[in-house]
């Protein structure tokens, strides 16, 4: 994160590319080809490695993270959801 713009870095620090813009949190799946952004408007989007957008997961989020091939969402409520890649609702945590 560099202000509110999710950017990807190499790991000595250099600059690859910024995926997001407008973005509070962001974090790589563990294959490092997608990428899970967390907006200040509350909705979370996955974006594939090069910036590019691939779908809306949810909205009203604070926080999303990867938890194994899935995503869990903390929402603004206090709630966590375990959602899939496609965005689909599996469980409440």
């Amino acid at each position: 994160m560099n202000g509110d713009k999710a950017e990807l870095r190499k790991d000595t620090g250099s600059y690859i590319r910024t995926i997001a813009n407008d973005a509070i949190s962001a974090q790589l799946n563990s294959d490092g080809s997608l990428v899970v952004v967390t907006k200040k408007d509350g909705k979370v989007e996955l974006r594939k490695e090069s910036g590019s957008y691939i779908r809306n997961i949810t909205d009203n989020a604070k926080d999303a993270r990867f938890h194994g091939p899935d995503i869990a969402v903390t929402k603004k409520d206090g709630k966590v959801e375990l959602r899939k890649e496609s965005g689909s609702y599996i469980r409440s945590i």
